[in-house]
């Protein structure tokens, strides 16, 4: 069960980042500055996800949580290009993913 936590911790700070990441998008395509309240707000988020990625590294290896933090960010930067930008999936876009997959499936081992 602590596996668990982890992981799921890990996917929290994944998606507080991939939140932080979406407001610096915006702020870029309006030509705000890195002063500017989206972006700002995106470093905020960016310095939260710190404590759950501190939490996550408590149950599972620094290993794992590199490995699952990229799968999920992978994951959800794909969605939020594809669903709020419009931009297209390709194909290498879904052998990479698949890949990723394979070594979260590879490192998800009992500690």
């Amino acid at each position: 069960m602590t596996m668990f936590w982890g992981y799921f911790l890990c996917a929290m700070a994944t998606c507080v980042i991939i939140a932080g990441d979406y407001y610096f998008k915006l702020a870029i395509e309006d030509g705000d500055t890195l002063l500017s309240g989206k972006a700002l707000l995106g470093v905020a988020l960016y310095a939260a996800s710190a404590a759950l990625w501190f939490a996550s590294m408590r149950f599972i290896t620094l290993a794992q949580v590199g490995v699952a933090a990229s799968i999920f960010t992978l994951l959800a930067l794909t969605a939020l290009g594809h669903v709020f930008f419009q931009e297209k999936i390709a194909h290498r876009d879904v052998i990479g993913i698949s890949l990723a997959i394979g070594a979260v499936l590879v490192m998800a081992r009992a500690v």
